[in-house]
Protein backbone atom coordinates (compact mmCIF):
# COMPACT_ATOMS: atom_id res chain seq x y z
CA UNK A 1 0.00 0.00 0.00
CA UNK A 2 1.27 3.32 -0.70
CA UNK A 3 0.37 6.62 0.90
CA UNK A 4 0.42 9.61 -1.18
CA UNK A 5 1.74 11.79 1.13
CA UNK A 6 0.74 15.13 -0.34
CA UNK A 7 -2.72 14.50 -1.04
CA UNK A 8 -2.71 13.79 2.94
CA UNK A 9 -1.02 16.85 3.90
CA UNK A 10 -3.39 18.56 1.51
CA UNK A 11 -6.25 17.40 2.99
CA UNK A 12 -5.28 18.23 6.89
CA UNK A 13 -4.59 21.82 5.75
CA UNK A 14 -8.16 22.23 4.15
CA UNK A 15 -9.74 20.65 7.45
CA UNK A 16 -7.40 22.84 9.73
CA UNK A 17 -7.99 25.77 7.53
CA UNK A 18 -12.09 25.23 7.45
CA UNK A 19 -12.15 24.35 11.39
CA UNK A 20 -10.30 27.65 12.20
CA UNK A 21 -12.65 29.78 9.97
CA UNK A 22 -15.82 27.89 11.55
CA UNK A 23 -14.33 28.96 15.06
CA UNK A 24 -13.90 32.18 14.17
CA UNK A 25 -17.25 33.12 12.25
CA UNK A 26 -19.09 31.34 15.90
CA UNK A 27 -16.68 33.88 18.01
CA UNK A 28 -17.59 36.33 15.80
CA UNK A 29 -21.20 35.59 15.60
CA UNK A 30 -20.89 35.11 19.64
CA UNK A 31 -19.57 38.66 20.12
CA UNK A 32 -21.97 40.34 17.55
CA UNK A 33 -25.15 38.49 19.26
CA UNK A 34 -23.45 39.94 22.89
CA UNK A 35 -23.29 43.44 21.65
CA UNK A 36 -27.15 43.17 19.97
CA UNK A 37 -28.06 42.87 23.59
CA UNK A 38 -29.22 39.04 23.48
CA UNK A 39 -26.89 38.25 26.14
CA UNK A 40 -28.16 40.27 28.97
CA UNK A 41 -30.60 42.93 28.84
CA UNK A 42 -29.73 46.51 29.04
CA UNK A 43 -32.67 48.33 30.20
CA UNK A 44 -30.91 52.01 29.64
CA UNK A 45 -30.56 51.17 26.02
CA UNK A 46 -32.75 51.24 23.02
CA UNK A 47 -32.79 48.98 20.63
CA UNK A 48 -30.69 51.44 17.66
CA UNK A 49 -29.72 50.72 14.29
CA UNK A 50 -26.02 49.36 15.66
CA UNK A 51 -27.69 46.97 17.93
CA UNK A 52 -29.79 45.72 14.53
CA UNK A 53 -26.77 45.70 12.68
CA UNK A 54 -25.37 43.64 15.23
CA UNK A 55 -28.08 40.77 15.45
CA UNK A 56 -28.47 40.76 11.59
CA UNK A 57 -24.55 40.06 11.97
CA UNK A 58 -24.65 37.05 14.58
CA UNK A 59 -27.29 35.93 12.45
CA UNK A 60 -25.41 35.25 9.37
CA UNK A 61 -22.44 33.89 11.06
CA UNK A 62 -24.26 31.47 12.63
CA UNK A 63 -26.23 30.44 9.26
CA UNK A 64 -22.50 30.34 7.68
CA UNK A 65 -21.21 28.11 10.50
CA UNK A 66 -24.63 26.32 10.01
CA UNK A 67 -24.21 25.50 6.03
CA UNK A 68 -20.76 24.33 6.85
CA UNK A 69 -21.68 21.39 8.81
CA UNK A 70 -24.35 20.08 6.89
CA UNK A 71 -22.18 20.39 4.15
CA UNK A 72 -19.68 18.13 6.39
CA UNK A 73 -22.36 16.06 7.31
CA UNK A 74 -23.80 15.73 3.38
CA UNK A 75 -20.17 14.39 2.28
CA UNK A 76 -20.07 11.91 5.00
CA UNK A 77 -23.51 10.72 5.30
CA UNK A 78 -24.43 8.35 1.50
CA UNK A 79 -27.77 9.26 -0.01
Amino acid sequence: MDIDWGTLAGVLGVSLGITVVVVVMFSLGLAAWARAGHGEPAPDRSPGRHQKVAAVTAVLCFAACLAVAAYGIDLIVPA
